[in-house]
């Protein structure tokens, strides 16, 4: 377990694929290897080609920038040089289906960033404190692709973690039915406020398919392996609106729930406070001490103070009342970027790394 694995960024260029860059500079589990994009800007340095689109406000990592950027479709060369792959390349659904297959039956394991295997029956949805043992599913994966090491593990859609972690501390209670209008960050579309001029002093009402993402995806992190699939759960029902948002980072979403058995607010909030899950059992690096923060200031959580929270991997909450419709409704905040995106799917990879599955 001392040795580092070799791993590789495919759409190491674009907005996640930087976030994974930084996360992974002197990670003690994981050392990158390789980076990978499309065809036109293949053959180029890292540096030579991102130079001019860096979109982070934290500097590049001096390790990544010599990296000679690979095709992602040089699959055989790509699989020679890594144990596995992060994929957070931006195309066709379709096609992603396919590349992520395809490196897993080369026998190299795929960490997803994106929704198109995310309802393939045997490929784990995995938020990594809520639903770890879902990983199970892997050696029936590996059985439908007659791999013994390759395979595909997804982090569900980034809009989800703001509220997703919260309701799942309060399972025991039942939950039958979900409102939530999330009200997302511009970093969510992968674009800074220089490339999306359209939303400065503006709200966007529409992101396509993020609401049905935000309905369903919820139902397969809570559901259960029968056989070789992951079967959605069928309660609570969810309803959901996605509105874009004039903010950098930071997906924030307004919360509306009724339970089969009524919690009194002091017992909600003693399960968030005491909610956690393998990744701080393990003590992973990426892992937050604390998943859930509870705010009592009225005016928390907001993105700018508090996405960052545990290095951008904590879930805040504020806000907790009795509702006159439903039973209590909240605001819950996650760093979309980080807990929603790169983070997410590098602490799924710290587990899959200390369960030794990969």
């Amino acid at each position: 377990m001392n040795k580092k694995l070799k791993v590789g960024i495919l759409g190491a260029t674009g907005l996640v694929g930087q976030r994974f860059v930084t996360l992974l500079n002197n990670h003690p589990f994981f050392q990158v290897k390789c980076v990978a994009a499309s065809k036109r800007s293949a053959g180029k340095t890292y540096y030579e080609t991102v130079k001019d689109r860096w979109k982070l406000n934290i500097p590049m990592p001096e390790y990544i920038k010599n990296l000679v950027v690979r095709d992602i479709y040089n699959i055989d060369e790509i699989c020679s040089q890594v144990d596995f792959v992060f994929c957070a390349v931006n195309m066709d659904k379709d096609e992603i289906k396919k590349i992520e297959e395809s490196y897993a039956k080369h026998e190299v394991p795929v960490i997803s960033n994106n929704s198109a295997n995310r309802f393939t029956p045997d490929v784990p949805v995995i938020i990594p404190e809520i639903n770890a043992d879902h990983l199970q599913i892997i050696e029936k994966q590996k059985e439908r692709l007659g791999t013994k090491r390759g395979f595909i593990v997804a982090k569900p859609n980034c809009s989800i973690q703001s509220y997703v972690p919260a309701i799942s501390a309060l399972l025991e209670f039942k939950p039958t039915k979900i409102l939530v209008c999330t009200y997302q960050a511009i970093s969510g579309s992968g674009k800074t406020f220089n490339e999306f001029p359209d939303i400065l002093d503006n709200t966007i009402p529409y992101i396509p398919g993020e609401e049905q993402k935000s309905e369903d995806e919820p139902l397969k992190v809570w559901g259960h392996i029968e056989g070789d699939k992951i079967i959605s759960a069928t309660n609570p029902v969810i309803t959901s609106q996605c509105i874009r948002v004039a903010v950098a980072d930071g997906h924030l979403a307004a919360v509306f729930v009724s339970f089969e058995k009524k919690p009194s607010k002091e017992e909600i909030l003693e399960h968030f406070k005491n909610f956690n899950g393998k990744p701080q059992l393990l003590k992973l690096p990426t892992a937050p001490e604390q998943f859930i923060t509870y705010f009592e200031d009225e005016f928390r959580p907001q993105p700018k103070l508090d996405r960052d929270l545990e290095k951008g991997m904590g879930i805040s909450i504020g806000r907790l009342r009795e509702d006159s419709i439903f039973d209590y409704k909240f605001v819950g905040l996650s760093h979309n970027a980080i807990r929603g995106a790169a983070g997410g799917a590098l602490l799924t990879a710290e587990l899959l790394y200390k369960e030794q599955l990969m």
